[in-house]
């Protein structure tokens, strides 16, 4: 007799399926749970680092940001309320109206 996918030497009633495990389900789980386990901890690991990459990240743009304001002031002089709107000063005047200041007196 052919077996279920036409294999001439397996009949149905060879038993395909055997579940009789070098150990039992008590000690499957325990080995389950272990690697489990150490996954977390990798995953754990895993998101200190990023979260150290990113604490790091803002604080490399952060200074970033600070010296491109720097050179620009240097260059141009300090910089305008567009340039940085969280730490500018509506009150100093821009270097537009500076130029119209000292036009204006001719």
């Amino acid at each position: 007799m052919s077996g279920p996918n036409g294999d001439p030497n397996i009949s149905i009633d060879d038993g395909i399926i055997n579940d009789d495990d070098d150990f039992g389900d008590e000690e499957e789980y325990e080995a389950i749970n272990s690697m489990l386990d150490q996954i977390n901890s990798y995953l754990d690991d895993l998101e200190e680092r990023n979260d150290s990459l990113n604490g790091k990240l803002h604080e490399l743009m952060e200074s970033n940001r600070q010296a491109r304001l720097e050179f620009r002031a240097q260059l141009v002089g300090p910089p305008t309320p567009e340039d940085c709107p969280a730490d500018g000063d509506s009150s100093s005047p821009s270097n537009e109206d500076l130029s119209e200041d000292s036009g204006a007196g001719k």
